[in-house]
Formats: C-alpha cells, structure tokens, sequence
C-alpha cells in the first residue's frame, strides 16, 4: 500500500510538474506570436510604401525615361525606404553620392587599366579608400563600391550603363521620398505610439515585477525584473528611430504638417524616458541587494515602486490619445510620497539608495510628461516631505541625494 501510495504520489507531482511546464510554454508561445504580430504591424506601413515606390520607379524610368532595363530604380527606391526611418532624405542623397563616386572611378580606372579581375579589385579597393577619406557613411561607401563593381564587370556588355544608372538614382530614391511624403503618408502619432508601446510596457512591467518582488522579499524575481530590463536596447531604439521617422514625416509631408505640435511631447520625452530606464535599472539593482542582505522593506517602499509603474503606463496612454499627462505626473509624486513614508519608517543603506532612484525617477517622468527640470525637482521634494526618520532628525536633512538637474533637451 505504501509504495502505491508513493506512486501515486510521485505521479501526481510528476503530473503537476509537466502541467506547470506545458503552461509556460503556451505563455510563451502567446508571448512570441503577439511580438510577431506587433512586428508585422509595425512594419506593414513600410512594406506598402517599399512596394508602391518600387513599381512607379519601375513605371517612370520605363516609360518616361525609356530605359529598356530599369533595374537600378526599384533598387534606389527600396534603399531608400529601407534606412532607418528619419534618415530618408538623407539615404537618398547618399545613394546618388555613392553612385556619382562609383561611375566616375569606374570609368577613370576602366579607360586607363582596362577591365578584368584585378581591375575589378583595384576599382573597389579605391572607391571604398576615396569614400572614407572624404568622410562618407558606411551608406555611401557601399553604393560607391557596388556601383563601381556594375561599371567594370557590365560596361563591356552594356552600352551607356552610367547615365541609366545615375538616373535610376536619382528616380528611385525621389519616387521614395514622394511616396513617403505625399502619396502614402504615415500616420506619425500612430507609428510612434506603436514604438513606445514595448519600451515602455517593459519598464513598467519590470517596475511592477520589482514591487512584488520586494514584497515577498523574492530575491530571484527581483533579479529576473533586474535582467529584463538591461535587454532594452532594441525598445528603445526604436522608439527612438520612430521618433525621427515622425519629426521627418511631419516636415516632408504637407498632410502631416498640423501634427507638428502633437510630437513635440513625444520628442522631448525619448531623453528623460530613456533616464528613466537607466535610474529604474539601478532601483531593481539595489532592491536586489536590500533582499539578499536582508534589510528592511517598510511597506510603503513597494507601493512606491508600484506607482512608478503605474506612472509609466499613464504617461503612454496619455499621450496616445492626445491628453495632458495629470495622471501620470500625480501618479510619479504618490510614488515620491510614499517613498517619504518609507524612509521615515527605517531603512537601510540599499533601502536608501532604493528611496533615492524613486525620487529621481519619478522626477524624469515628470519631465517627460511636460515639466520643465527645475519645476520637477521642486514637486518631488515637496512630495517626499519632511517626515521624521526613526532615530534622527528630519528625513528631509538626512534624505538621499535629491535628483541633479539634466542637461537641457536637445
């Protein structure tokens, strides 16, 4: 009887434990098909745009400039398109750079060495040496080289090949910027509000995961929070990508031009948002520490960092649709106050640190709600107050270090 017992014991924990696997893998199985989605989302504007710029290149250089094989024009349009959003103008100019510096080295060393491997060789060896001596982008390094490697390896075959390759330039990167800038236009609230989404879902996410963790003293959540959270680089980067993207949108497009003042909170939030992410990592760094040495969590500290979260996902939905954040900014100083309380109920040195990165990152919410630094700066110490720390004096004259003002915004 016992060992049936043990038996079914041991299958009902085997049985638990295989539940509780096949349940994290539909998570994440969850998990990745939304990030899948929510790429193809992001990326479906500019797949319609790259498509559409393609076939008019296509059309114009064939039937307007009768060019029998246009090929370099669809080329032209789709790099374009292809560069970091915000960076479009730019691209264009520097594939018509590298295709001036491609054609005229190519012809140079084709008229004097002839054509052949090592010509081949010398040609790409030069335009790439040129391009950088003169300070050209990686961009216009690669279209000189490449378009150098055309002239050599097709002139002998092809007739004329530079002028039709000049021009393909020049049409299919200005067909790209037309299609972008007047045909189909995006939406560059929209594109930004989808960027901000995963940058800032993760800092809240992580905010709330640390507040538990500091409730449970739960040293390897409060850890796994502290781990996710440096992965951001991708988040951030394209927030910040759509942000240009927008700003260069706004100024090409005449259909976009009323948008011009909506993006201003959107471009003068990506520094302190980004602050906020730096501040809030060392926040997770230190609640970590306060676990595993065993320091006081008074209560109020968790529902400090909670608000910070809370804080976060306001500022986003905010300025979705378009709102004044006043939810957000009063959600970043209950987080300071009751940051207050918990300082005054005792802490310790990483509980202080912790204490410390609340108030400073709140204060870099607030400024990217709206708030000039000085103003920030001044709410988040009214809010802390002067509550009496166990033990000593005011928590005010013993409080951690007050949050230095940033740097102008650029």
């Amino acid at each position: 009887m016992r060992r049936g017992a043990l038996r079914d014991g041991g299958a009902d924990i085997d049985s638990a434990r295989i539940a509780d696997a096949m349940a994290q893998l539909r998570r994440r199985s969850r998990a990745t098909l939304h990030d899948r989605l929510h790429r193809v989302r992001m990326a479906l504007g500019l797949a319609v745009q790259a498509g559409l710029a393609a076939a008019l290149s296509w059309i114009f250089a064939a039937e307007v400039l009768n060019n029998p094989q246009p090929v370099f024009a669809p080329i032209s349009a789709v790099g374009t398109l292809a560069a970091s959003i915000g960076q479009r103008l730019r691209r264009t100019v520097e594939l018509i750079i590298g295709v001036a510096v491609g054609v005229l080295l190519g012809d140079v060393l084709i008229y004097f060495l002839g054509t052949g491997g090592w010509q081949l060789g010398l040609v790409v060896t030069s335009a790439i040496l040129l391009t950088i001596f003169f300070g050209g982008s990686v961009a216009i390094v690669i279209q000189a080289a490449a378009t150098a490697v055309l002239i050599v390896t097709l002139s002998p075959s092809v007739q004329d090949l530079e002028i039709p390759r000049f021009v393909d330039a020049f049409v299919g990167g200005g067909i790209a910027l037309l299609v972008t800038a007047i045909l189909l236009p995006l939406n560059p609230l929209r594109v930004i509000n989808r960027a901000a989404r995963p940058a800032m879902d993760l800092l809240a996410g992580q905010l709330d995961a640390c507040a538990e963790a500091l409730r449970n003293r739960d040293r390897g959540s409060a850890q796994g929070a502290l781990e996710r959270l440096r992965e951001n680089k991708e988040e951030l980067a394209a927030f910040t990508e759509a942000i240009e993207g927008a700003k260069e949108t706004s100024t090409l497009s005449p259909a976009r031009w009323h948008r011009r003042s909506e993006l201003t909170h959107y471009a003068e939030a990506a520094a302190p948002i980004d602050r906020a992410m730096r501040n809030s990592g060392t926040l997770i760094r230190r609640a970590v520490t306060m676990i595993e040495d065993e320091e006081p969590i008074p209560e109020p500290m968790p529902d400090a960092v909670a608000h910070l979260a809370e804080s976060v996902r306001l500022l986003r939905h905010e300025f979705a649709v378009g709102a004044e954040p006043e939810r957000a900014r009063e959600r970043s100083l209950r987080a300071v106050s009751e940051a207050g309380r918990a300082y005054a109920q005792g802490v310790g040195f990483s509980g202080s640190v912790v204490i410390a990165q609340v108030r400073t990152t709140a204060s870099d919410l607030m400024v990217a709600s709206g708030i000039e630094q000085e103003e920030a700066n001044r709410l988040i110490r009214q809010s802390f107050g002067d509550q009496e720390k166990p033990g000593g004096g005011p928590a005010e004259q013993n409080a951690p270090p007050k949050p230095p003002t940033a740097p102008p915004l650029g």
